[in-house]
């Protein structure tokens, strides 16, 4: 089945400990649609300006990622630009220019409003439920969200709990959203006002999935060199999306499987700057890498 992707596209610049980047493909749309394409068909909504250049667009074509969704405007893309500190998980942001997306409202075409699965990766809340207004009965839905919509966004967001199946974010952010430092305890508060599933993102220690079956861990493959940490979360997201779509039903164990290849996913996101790294990735290379998480889960199947 096809699954819809909804977020941001921008353009990057990122300085990490290992070398600093300009003119990258970001933005939370542009991970997850990638990521997904290797499980599901993916269209993919959002907005960029005249300015967007073409070997980006090319990077979803080679992928075969329908673009009817994709916005063009009069302006500039959306560009961000962000610092690592050696200690990677410590990042600032030096500025955020919205430049089209300020005014972005996500236009469904006809055939995409009866997709199946949605993505709806890091958009305002408000934006994400417009996307579901214009939806016809999706099957599932999965939402991504950040401490920001949390701060300045709580009563929306809380509404959209009610309307998914699905929702991802990461260990602080859930602590955060409901006021709760256990995160059993705050993966259950999240589930009892709307989404079934919760996926709790913990950077290097993995990712704790809940639902009403029980809950499941998978730990993150450990890496020698990470060269670049943005859109890891994104990739980890779509991912799982995508292997989703692919699946006859969803359960805690057909989500336990979609965890794993989200984290094989964002395991090669990291080991290059923006979606160099997913975009040369092979069947083989997913396949390798696929083999050695599922040792460190069990490593005497």
């Amino acid at each position: 089945m096809s699954v819809l992707v909804v977020g941001t596209v921008g353009i990057d610049r990122v300085e990490t400990p290992h070398g600093e980047r300009s003119d990258l493909l970001g933005g939370s749309a542009s991970f997850a649609g990638l990521a997904a394409s290797f499980h599901a068909p993916v269209s993919l909504v959002s907005v960029v300006g005249q300015d967007f250049p073409a070997h980006h667009r090319a990077v979803w074509e080679k992928r075969g990622i329908n673009l009817a969704g994709l916005q063009v405007t009069s302006g500039k893309t959306f560009r961000w630009h962000g610092v690592y500190e050696e200690n990677m998980n410590n990042r600032r942001t030096i500025s955020t220019e919205l430049n089209v997306l300020a005014d972005f409202q996500p236009v469904l075409p006809a055939d995409l409003k009866k997709l199946p699965f949605a993505m709806l990766g890091n958009l305002t809340p408000d934006l994400q439920h417009s996307v579901l207004d214009q939806m016809e009965k999706p099957g599932f839905v999965i939402a991504d969200t950040m401490d920001l919509w949390i701060n300045t966004a709580r009563p929306r967001l809380l509404e959209l709990l009610g309307r998914i199946d699905l929702l991802i974010l990461n260990d602080s952010e859930a602590k955060q959203l409901a006021d709760e430092p256990n995160l059993l305890k705050a993966s259950r508060w999240l589930r009892e006002r709307g989404p079934k599933y919760v996926a709790i993102k913990k950077g290097e220690h993995g990712c704790f999935l809940a639902g009403p079956e029980g809950a499941f861990a998978a730990p993150a493959i450990p890496l020698e060199q990470v060269l670049d940490p943005t859109g890891a979360g994104d990739t980890f997201a779509g991912g799982l999306a995508g292997y989703l779509a692919g699946q006859k039903g969803v359960d805690l164990g057909t989500l336990a499987k979609g965890v794993i290849e989200g984290t094989v996913l964002a395991s090669f996101t990291v080991e290059d700057f923006s979606l160099h790294r997913l975009a040369s990735l092979s069947e083989k290379e997913l396949k390798q890498r696929r083999q050695d998480l599922l040792k460190l889960i069990n490593p005497n199947p």
